[in-house]
C-alpha cells in the first residue's frame, strides 16, 4: 500500500471549469431538454454552489431524472461527444502534470458531481480511483435520487472515511496525505489532510489558506 494519498478535488481544480455545469449545457444544446426551463435552472444551481448552499439532494433530481427515459446506450454516446465537445477543452497540461508528479502515490478523484459524469473524467487524467456522489439506479435507469452520503462538504469526509475503511484502512495509515481543492465546500476535508492545497481557489479558501500557512497553487496557465 502507499503510504501517500493524494486526493484531487475535479471541477475548478483538475478542470478549468465545472463538468456539473458543462453537462447540463451539452444536454440543451443536444436538444435534449428544453433550453428556458434548463439553463436557468442550472445557472441556479452552479450559483448555490459557488455561495455554499448548493441542495445536493435536489441537483441530482434536476440532473438526472430527464435521462431516465434514455436508453443508457444512448447516455454512454451523449456522454463521449460530451468529453469531447466540453471536457478534454478544459484539461490543462498544467492538471495533467501536477497528477504526474503524484505518480506512486494512491491518487483518488473526490468530487461532489455524480459518477455518471465524472467516472471518464477520472480516467481521462489516468486516476483509476474515484470518490463521487453515487446516483440511484432502478432497472439500469436514473430515478434522479442520490444513493448513500452525497460527496459534498461534510459528506466528502464521510465518504472517504467509508472508501479507506472498505481498503482495510483509515487516513492515519498514511504518513502524508493530500487534497487539491479550489472550493470553500471543501474545507471540511482540507482540514482533515496533512498538506491541505488550495488551487486557484474563491475567496474564503483563499483567506483561510492565507490564515494556515497552506501553499496556494495556480494551474491557470
Amino acid at each position: 500500500m502507499s503510504a501517500r494519498l493524494v486526493l484531487f478535488d475535479l471541477d475548478n481544480t483538475l478542470l478549468a471549469g465545472d463538468s456539473d455545469f458543462e453537462w447540463a449545457q451539452f444536454l440543451i444544446e443536444q436538444g435534449v431538454v428544453d433550453r428556458e426551463v434548463y439553463e436557468a435552472h442550472n445557472l441556479n444551481f452552479l450559483r448555490d454552489y459557488q455561495a455554499g448552499t448548493l441542495d445536493i439532494h435536489s441537483f441530482p433530481d434536476f440532473q438526472l431524472k430527464p435521462l431516465s427515459r434514455h436508453p443508457r446506450a444512448q447516455l454512454a454516446d451523449w456522454h463521449c461527444e460530451f468529453m469531447k465537445q466540453k471536457i478534454r477543452p478544459l484539461i490543462r497540461s498544467t492538471a495533467r502534470a501536477l497528477v504526474e508528479r503524484h505518480r506512486g502515490d494512491l491518487r483518488v478523484v473526490i468530487t461532489a458531481t455524480n459518477s455518471f459524469v465524472t467516472e471518464p473524467i477520472a480516467r481521462e487524467f489516468g486516476i483509476a480511483e474515484l470518490i463521487a456522489t453515487d446516483p440511484e439506479e432502478r432497472d439500469g435507469e436514473f430515478t434522479g435520487k442520490v444513493r448513500g452520503t452525497p460527496c459534498f462538504r461534510e459528506g466528502k469526509v464521510t465518504r472517504l472515511e467509508a472508501w479507506l475503511a472498505q481498503r482495510g484502512g483509515a487516513l492515519s495509515d498514511y504518513s502524508e496525505s493530500w487534497f487539491y481543492s479550489d472550493s470553500h465546500n471543501d474545507l471540511p476535508l482540507l482540514e482533515r489532510v496533512s498538506h491541505p492545497v488550495a488551487v486557484d481557489p474563491d475567496t474564503a479558501l483563499r483567506a483561510r489558506a492565507e490564515r494556515g500557512g497552506w501553499p496556494i497553487i495556480s494551474l491557470n496557465p
